[in-house]
């Protein structure tokens, strides 16, 4: 996920996220754009003055948003028919970069793809009931529409959610600022109130993918129309995704606790993405094959007080490391006791 252009009123934050109305033109379809671009530059040139309900009632904009909303949802019906037809698809876990940027905990970037189109992963991320997707979201405290656009709104929302360290668990509040824009298929979100995070904040990135472009061949599609054309409307449209996410807590805990705390959170993050995989497929009507191993915990091999590589369980590798050390003080004690 300058102010000072804006009118008053019209700002939520310093960084630019709210824009004038006049921005949700290009969140329209070009053919309704166009119309709503005359009646709009009527409204502005007759002032404070002029008979709004002669030029452009409320009535008739949310007619325009409606036709919008309807020309999406039968695009997206096309598009899920594809995937019915021809459900063929296997699942990848994500490919997770790790980086520490200066003075913070971690930068995490997931990317993997999806069976299924943009809009309808677009849907899973912004549904105010993802918590039955998302197992790590407990409840939803709070959900509140600061500014809608149509296809773009700026949601406050207040999550409880689910952490987990070692033999630790509890509930963490979350306050973040989501700006989420069907146009692009992004979802921006950003720490409101601090606590806890010092910095939390991220992009989803959803692009299509074009699963049957082979069938184009010789031509290489660059656009929806293209793929359309080249398939009759039969190719299937899958999503690439993104997930870039910054996180830095109040308090940076130090060395080894930091590492731990880092892998738990690529972890929590994995799982986070794993589930929504796991979504697509429901949706498409088949059970997910995603890897079952990035689900269940690996198990540990211990030779000589060492942990192998194969250990990939963070939780798993301190536990097996506090177990050989009592191990180890066992028998240092039998053999004194010989």
């Amino acid at each position: 996920m300058g102010s000072s252009n804006q009118d008053p009123g019209m700002s939520l934050r310093t960084d630019g996220w709210l824009r004038k109305p006049v921005d949700s033109l290009m969140q329209i379809p070009d053919k309704i754009q166009n119309s709503l671009k005359l009646h709009l530059g009527r409204f502005l040139k007759m002032g404070d003055g002029g008979d709004v309900k002669a030029q452009m009632s409320s009535e008739k904009v949310r007619g325009l948003c409606s036709a919008a909303a309807a020309a999406a949802d039968v695009r997206l019906e096309k598009q899920l028919q594809a995937w019915r037809n021809n459900p063929s698809w296997t699942d990848h876990p994500p490919e997770i970069k790790v980086t520490v940027p200066q003075g913070s905990l971690c930068n995490l970037n997931l990317r993997f793809e999806a069976g299924l189109p943009p809009d309808a992963v677009y849907n899973i991320i912004i549904d105010p009931e993802n918590k039955r997707v998302f197992k790590n979201i407990k409840e939803v405290v709070s959900r509140k529409v600061l500014l809608d656009e149509g296809s773009r709104q700026v949601v406050e929302v207040e999550q409880a959610a689910i952490w987990k360290f070692l033999w630790w668990s509890g509930i963490l509040s979350v306050h973040v600022f989501v700006d989420q824009n069907r146009r692009n298929h992004t979802v921006k979100f950003k720490q409101g109130r601090s606590g806890f995070m010092k910095k939390f904040e991220g992009c989803w990135k959803i692009e299509p993918l074009f699963v049957d472009k082979e069938a184009c061949l010789p031509l290489d599609p660059n656009t929806l129309e293209e793929y359309d054309s080249c398939t009759a409307g039969r190719g299937r449209v899958g999503s690439a995704i993104t997930l870039d996410q910054l996180i830095e807590p109040a308090i940076l805990p130090p060395q080894p606790i930091a590492w731990y705390v880092r892998g738990i959170t690529a972890k929590t993050t994995e799982m986070l993405v794993n589930d929504l995989i796991a979504e697509t497929a429901r949706v498409r009507g088949v059970a997910s094959n995603v890897d079952n191993k990035h689900y269940t915990e690996e198990n540990c091999d211990i030779s000589n007080d060492l942990l192998t590589d194969e250990c990939g369980d963070i939780k798993e590798r301190w536990r097996q490391r506090r177990k050989s050390g009592r191990h180890g003080n066992s028998l240092r004690s039998a053999r004194q006791e010989v």
